[in-house]
């Protein structure tokens, strides 16, 4: 009897801790942020979550900032970066600095971003920060101290050149990514359709120009953003222009070169199309990229042993133009941010086939990225 006894309270016991775990992980969620333009109904940045289950929940406006197009985090994700993309060509755009809290973002200071339209913002271990202006054409220098503190404008780069098409009458620097692991600097400039190579010099905080300087790419490509695999050999580049994705790798001279180029579109879509931003996932076998126009995310398997692309499939966004995306720290899904039709949506990634299958749609105004 008393056997018995016990064996039941152990059962209940069980059956509880089960039913609280179960729930625990029915409640889990991620939050994120979301950068916007704020000529519409946006005032700001907004905070949403993204639960366990893909479904997304607004929790409200975090912060209230003019044009704040892009976002980042410095290396310990206490703070937030974001830049004000401000509309006037002539008028030198600004960065921001957050603290994160709760559910809110605590302004603590603003810096130059070197130019006109900073349309990106960066970091690196170290909290350098690099931001691309887009109507400059040129890179910018700050640094985060160890309270959230921007430094003002230690160095710009300034671009040079143009390309062919009527995007590409003078530079327009699109973004600019620290190689990990090193101190090397690769800054895609749309305008001069170029990719441009520097190195952080941390002892006199200057970006020197690295040699080659530059690699062209196709004419009229357009290049925007890039991925780079998890090991490093790899790099991605998505052309704005010509909708194509480009593979970029070093030579035995340890110089970069072309080595590949595929399209983003179906082959029998002749409509227009601009790129805008390209991930991949962190196991290294699938790469996303985002169509505007064609309104889709192309979907592309990796090649494990020369890193080629296979495209795998595409899949509509559910909305107009698809500007930022990003995938969840998890993997498990990837949200897309409709800037023309004011949504977000969520999808479920099948990480072994790559694919995506839809989950929700939730409103946001003007939202062009989003920050995990």
């Amino acid at each position: 009897m008393k056997l018995s006894f016990y064996i039941i309270i152990l059962i209940t016991i069980t059956a509880c801790q089960k039913d609280k775990a179960d729930n625990q992980t029915k409640n889990t969620s991620r939050s994120f942020f979301v950068g916007t333009y704020t000529d519409g109904d946006s005032e700001g940045i907004y905070k949403y979550t993204l639960e366990n289950d893909g479904t997304l929940n607004k929790v409200g406006l975090a912060a209230k900032s003019e044009n704040p197009s892009f976002l980042t985090k410095s290396a310990n994700g206490k703070y937030l970066l974001a830049v004000n993309e401000i509309s006037n060509k002539d008028t030198v755009g600004t960065v921001e600095s957050y603290l994160i809290t709760k559910d809110s973002l605590q302004i603590i200071s603003n810096s130059s971003s070197g130019g006109a339209h900073p349309c990106f913002v960066t970091t690196n271990d170290q909290d350098y920060i690099l931001t691309a202006n887009y109507s400059g054409g040129n890179i910018g220098l700050l640094k985060l101290n160890a309270g959230g503190k921007l430094s003002s404008l230690l160095d710009v780069q300034q671009h040079t050149g143009k390309g062919i098409s009527d995007r590409q009458e003078g530079p327009h620097a699109h973004s600019t990514w620290f190689v990990p692991n090193s101190n090397d600097i690769i800054s895609i400039d749309l305008g001069t359709n170029e990719l441009w190579f520097s190195k952080l010099d941390t002892v006199i905080t200057k970006l020197q120009a690295s040699e080659p300087a530059k690699l062209k790419m196709a004419d009229g490509a357009g290049p925007r953003h890039l991925t780079i695999h998890p090991k490093g050999k790899w790099i991605y580049v998505l052309n704005e222009l010509n909708a194509t994705i480009s593979l970029i790798q070093k030579n035995d001279n340890g110089i970069y070169e072309e080595k590949s180029t595929i399209s983003t579109l179906p082959n029998n879509y002749k409509e227009y199309n601009s790129c805008a931003d390209i991930h991949i996932s962190t196991d290294g076998d699938f790469v996303y990229a985002s169509n505007r126009g064609h309104n889709s995310i192309a979907i592309y398997k990796v090649n494990k042993l020369d890193g080629s692309l296979e495209l795998i499939g595409h899949e509509p966004t559910r909305g107009d133009s698809p500007r930022n995306f990003s995938l969840s720290p998890n993997g498990d899904y990837l949200l897309v941010a409709n800037q023309l039709t004011n949504n977000i949506i969520s999808f479920k990634r099948d990480k072994t086939t790559g694919l995506l299958e839809f989950v929700d749609e939730i409103v946001a105004p003007s939202p062009v990225c989003i920050l995990f």
